[in-house]
């Protein structure tokens, strides 16, 4: 069980490099199309960017079904990982950054606020050049810096 656990675990962290990888360079690269309406919304409920869900839990399900099929349960834990990381995605970009659910009212919680921050530079730009902040879960550095410049205004203000 500690095995499985941990395997699952070590998964959801190695999906934020590989979230960072695929957006930055298959979702801004040859898969653009599918992605773009993302970044010059439409107006629908639905977004063709909505595909990368089944593009990831198409993986995710079949290391659940074969690795508890053939009680492999490392593969299954793998599946499970990204599953789970899916779950943490949707909460935190569908729900907490744009909102497309209304589950949440907005946070003041620094992290909500930083990663929220990262994720509006990542949208300021229209196109697929010259893009920045492609991670989820991770905020850089100069994100973080920006919300404790917004707190010590606050204050001097």
């Amino acid at each position: 069980m500690i095995t499985f656990t941990l395997t699952m675990l070590l998964t959801f962290c190695v999906m934020e490099g590989i979230t960072w990888f695929t957006h930055k360079y298959v979702m801004h690269g040859f898969l653009w199309y599918l992605h773009q309406d993302h970044h010059q919304p439409n107006g629908r409920i639905f977004e063709k960017n909505d595909a990368f869900f089944l593009i990831f839990a198409i993986p995710s399900w079949l290391c659940i079904m074969l690795g508890l099929q053939h009680q492999d349960y490392i593969v299954a834990a793998i599946g499970f990982g990204i599953a789970l990381y899916g779950l943490a995605y949707f909460i935190i970009h569908e729900v907490i950054i744009h909102q497309r659910i209304k589950w949440f009212s907005r946070s003041n919680n620094k992290y909500i606020r930083a990663i929220r921050w990262a994720h509006k530079m990542h949208h300021k730009h229209l196109n697929k050049e010259e893009g920045e902040s492609f991670g989820m879960l991770i905020v850089a550095k100069k994100y973080w810096d920006k919300i404790k410049r917004d707190d010590i205004f606050k204050v001097i203000k």
